[in-house]
């Protein structure tokens, strides 16, 4: 009897999360934020509010790396993962637990280091 009650609260858990038991989704950027990092450090994290396209969902994402930023905009498709921390937030971002990997198509790594460019619409 436990066994189902147990298998029951999982499942239910993981299907009424933001990504419905998917590694990966798609948004739309609504939004460019910073958040304060939490005590003891002392920084604002860049991250972006992101729309779900698969239930409209609005959930915060952060995006890695120096600048890369300046490369998302209002409007743009992005691609979503979790921060790898098991649906937690990770390290000092509070609340966030996701990051940005793909802007427009192209990853967000490949636009940074120069190997690609953006796509216009």
């Amino acid at each position: 009897m436990a066994d189902i009650r147990y298998k029951r609260r999982k499942l239910h858990y993981i299907y009424h999360q933001s990504f419905e038991g998917a590694p990966l989704a798609k948004g739309i950027a609504l939004e460019k934020i910073g958040i304060e990092a939490k005590q003891p450090n002392s920084a604002i994290r860049k991250c972006v509010r992101v729309q779900l396209i698969k239930n409209c969902k609005k959930i915060t994402a952060f995006v890695p790396r120096d600048g890369c930023l300046n490369f998302i905009d209002i409007n743009d498709q992005v691609l979503i993962a979790g921060f790898g921390n098991k649906g937690r937030s990770k390290g000092d971002i509070p609340g966030v637990r996701f990051k940005v990997i793909k802007v427009s198509g192209v990853s967000l790594m490949s636009i940074y280091r120069g190997k690609k460019i953006k796509p216009r619409r």
